[in-house]
């Protein structure tokens, strides 16, 4: 069943997605993986960072949901996670702005005292059908927002990260298969599975664990944000179960790779493509 075709401004906002997202709400119940855990989350206001922030504090972690400006969604998210019993902190700005960045890091243990598991996960991404169409300046702000931010983020965290720390990105399906349409956010998608797997080598004598997330089509306001409206119609289509997935079956991933229970996986990639092979 294909979606309705619709657009919204980016970089979206949950509350106009139809049909509306599936961030386990409902469904997500939590068995004390987490539990006293201090967890940042970029992009952490909707779709699959709203779904790991949920999941996360039913998992009993406290959350720094960094985000752009949608002020709505964050406070949204922000509610769930104190409706699961555990703090929410919200930290909006410019992740393409390395200050920010640090600021992120500087606020997460001034709050927290400490960071256990950081969750990279925002990501900007614009369609195009030519190269001649990419703008210049939106080509640098991609790699910026996707890449460079999970630098700066990394480096500054990584002295408040104790060994059994974890940090997770999120990657894509484009790493390791580039849709040519999104050709500067597939380029980044490259890199941060490149990333993840070098800095897993550089920080495993510090016991700080890094793994990489990489989805497929999920439905998420980015989706008619940066997508034509036929493309919408169609989306998910394409994948052998031939429908999107939905952000509440990617947190469980995201959980597994925060929890002590993953502490021999470092350096992974795991696909939640609905059945698209990354080999």
């Amino acid at each position: 069943m294909n979606q309705p075709k619709q657009q919204q401004q980016p970089p979206g906002h949950e509350s106009a997605l139809d049909p509306p997202a599936d961030h386990g709400e409902t469904s997500y119940k939590g068995s004390d993986k987490l539990v006293g855990k201090a967890t940042v989350i970029t992009g952490g206001d909707s779709g699959i960072g709203r779904a790991v922030a949920l999941a996360f504090a039913r998992e009993g972690a406290d959350v720094l949901i960094a985000y752009l400006n949608e002020h709505e969604d964050a406070q949204e998210t922000a509610r769930l996670v104190e409706a699961a019993g555990r703090r929410a902190v919200l930290m909006p700005g410019e992740l393409a702005d390395p200050k920010h960045c640090r600021a992120i890091v500087e606020r997460a243990v001034q709050e927290f005292g400490r960071i256990d598991v950081l969750v990279n996960n925002a990501a900007f991404q614009m369609s195009h059908d030519s190269i001649e169409e990419i703008p210049d300046e939106e080509w640098d702000y991609t790699f910026q927002v996707n890449i460079t931010a999970m630098f700066h983020i990394c480096k500054a965290a990584v002295k408040h990260m104790a060994p059994g720390s974890a940090i997770i990105n999120t990657t894509s399906i484009n790493s390791d298969n580039p849709k040519p349409t999104l050709l500067a956010y597939a380029a980044t998608k490259g890199a941060i599975a490149n990333f993840t797997a070098g800095l897993a080598q550089l920080l495993a004598d510090k016991g700080i664990r890094v793994n990489s997330v990489a989805p497929g089509p999920i439905w998420t306001p980015l989706i008619p944000a940066t997508m034509p409206p036929d493309q919408v119609e169609s989306f998910g289509q394409q994948v052998p179960m031939k429908r999107p997935g939905q952000p509440a079956e990617v947190a469980p991933v995201y959980v597994l790779l925060a929890s002590d229970q993953a502490s021999y996986i470092s350096g992974a990639r795991i696909a939640v493509t609905g059945g698209t092979p990354i080999l």
